[in-house]
């Protein structure tokens, strides 16, 4: 893992990263690597009080979203659901970044995917402590997740931040974000919806880079934009700096923003 403590998921192997129509003796892609970890008390009441709601399911079929977020909608006082945006996040880690994002994009709705219970723990306390209502999270591998209840273009977005960088080189071909993966999420963006990708290993960044730029669905925001920037661009405002990502800027680490957008 980085040291962004970052999400979990990223792959176990990406052998068999295709569509859901692939050979059936070849191995199935994960986006993720179970990791151990202990609920703390507070996180295990929020599984408890806040499970209920805000845990969807994993299920073979196509989400309802207007019915998953109605409570959310009659927060922000829309009359329907369909009026608000939709983001997908893959792996989210302990949900410090998700929370904050939540919070400024209060008029967005987010499905966020993570398998490390401690850190579905955690962004379950945090939704109780800061009241947050746009959030739905599915504790469950987010590749099966977008096969199977994710129909294509409808998302607005998507979220990956600090994806494992599998260092070694041997381990390169365990990266998340490789052109299978992103050629599933591109069909799933509506046209002008848009991919944000942040890593701070620049190895990592260079790849993100190339596969997007070769997915043909997709475009590259930050060129026409931020020319300087060759092809990465600035942070957007709603995602926060870390903890950890302060901690890497003040010893010189730098931090890249990759976004894509669907055409």
């Amino acid at each position: 893992m980085n040291s962004q403590t970052p999400p979990t998921q990223s792959p176990e192997t990406l052998d068999a990263a295709v569509a859901p129509d692939a050979k059936p003796f070849m191995r199935t892609i994960k986006s993720f690597v179970k990791r151990a970890g202990r609920t703390t008390t507070g996180q295990a009441k929020a599984f408890e009080e806040l499970g209920p709601k805000f845990l969807l399911p994993y299920q073979q079929n196509a989400i309802n979203f207007e019915a998953l977020y109605a409570d959310s909608t009659r927060a922000i006082g829309q009359n329907s659901s369909s009026l608000s945006p939709i983001v997908l996040e893959i792996g989210f880690g302990m949900g410090e970044a998700t929370a904050h994002i939540a919070g400024v994009l209060s008029d967005t709705r987010f499905l966020c995917c993570e398998v490390h219970e401690p850190g579905v723990g955690a962004l379950l306390k945090r939704i109780g402590e800061q009241g947050l209502t746009n959030i739905r999270i599915c504790a469950h591998d987010a590749v099966e997740v977008i096969d199977h209840m994710l129909p294509e273009q409808s998302l607005d977005g998507v979220h990956i931040f600090f994806p494992d960088p599998w260092h070694k080189t041997k381990h390169n071909k365990r990266r998340l974000i490789q052109s299978p993966l992103v050629a599933k999420l591109a069909r799933r963006l509506k046209v002008g919806g848009y991919l944000h990708c942040a890593t701070d290993w620049q190895p990592y960044a260079e790849q993100i880079l190339e596969v997007l730029s070769a997915e043909p669905l997709l475009k590259n925001r930050a060129l026409a934009a931020n020319p300087e920037l060759k092809g990465y661009a600035p942070k957007p405002h709603y995602r926060p700096l870390t903890k950890f990502e302060n901690r890497g800027i003040k010893l010189g680490h730098g931090v890249w923003d990759v976004v894509f957008e669907r055409v």
